[in-house]
């Protein structure tokens, strides 16, 4: 199978330490304003951003398109890829199949996803993710929106064994205010968000980082809109043959924080563990084998 096309931010992101100051500038500008930024004219970007013309010119040469037009197009491609419905992704999809069985198709979808990501996720960035989730002086929220919900839902239940202080946010608007009051400046939110983006996600990111929260957002390669407000952001490649995008290369970035979150405070983790095994005992929660 072959590998997914690269995005703009991964062209930007492979190139960036041969660019001059001014196109630094401009590509900073462009990956922190995301589509918006490469929709007008290249008079509007280059004013945007503060750099001249040919600049723009000599950035998407740089990163390997033939001029302006060239790049703007590619971008415009990701813009309507965040927006595809499920129908037209399954059209897409069943269109020259190979003709293998759907496990293998879809299998090697997800390997590919996963490689992808795992490509592009910034080292630190997640580093620093797991510091800031593992402060016990942080408390930590969770949401998605319709799919990903679920998502949020099986992080908090595993992130409360390793910590205290863990809250998961209803995807009803009408939860929020509750949730945000408690929010103190410093605390930290995960917010998951694939397209089609979901307003109340972003609605609900622009509050807490308006209440001074740290943002954390898990989205897919063509970034949600609440990406602005995050301080983090973490991006997984989701698409597969089916009308339903994937969460697996999600699931793994979920999971392997948790992983790194637990190692960071194993001697609290360790004993809120034992504590929760007595508490199951007593309740005989779990059916004894024989």
């Amino acid at each position: 199978m072959s590998k997914p096309a690269p995005t703009v931010e991964q062209h930007i992101k492979a190139h960036f330490d041969a660019l001059t100051r001014a196109e630094r500038q401009l590509a900073t500008h462009i990956t922190r304003n995301y589509p918006v930024a490469m929709l007008g004219s290249i008079t509007a970007l280059a004013k945007a951003a503060d750099v001249s013309t040919p600049t723009v010119v000599r950035l998407a040469q740089k990163l390997g398109f033939k001029g302006y037009p060239d790049f703007q197009a590619v971008v415009r491609s990701e813009v309507e890829e965040r927006l595809i419905s499920p129908l037209t992704k399954h059209d897409r999809w069943a269109e020259g199949v190979p003709d293998t069985h759907i496990l293998n198709r879809f299998a090697d979808a997800v390997v590919g996803n996963l490689q992808a990501t795992l490509g592009q996720i910034d080292h630190a960035d997640f580093d620093a993710i797991a510091r800031l989730m593992a402060d016990p002086q942080r408390k930590l929220f969770a949401m998605g929106g319709r799919i990903t919900h679920a998502m949020a839902d099986y992080f908090v239940t595993h992130m409360k064994v390793i910590r205290r202080d863990v809250t998961l946010i209803s995807d009803m608007s009408n939860a929020w205010p509750p949730a945000l009051i408690d929010m103190r400046e410093g605390d930290v939110i995960l917010a998951f968000d694939i397209r089609r983006y979901e307003n109340n996600v972003l609605s609900l990111v622009e509050m807490a980082a308006d209440q001074g929260a740290e943002v954390v957002l898990m989205t897919d390669q063509w970034v949600s809109p609440a990406a602005e407000r995050a301080r983090y952001r973490l991006s997984a490649h989701i698409e597969v043959p089916s009308a339903w995008d994937s969460t697996v290369a999600l699931q793994v970035l979920v999971e392997t924080l948790l992983a790194a979150v637990q190692a960071l405070t194993w001697e609290e983790t360790q004993t809120r563990m034992k504590r929760l095994e007595d508490l199951y005992a007593r309740a005989r929660f779990f059916r004894r084998s024989r």
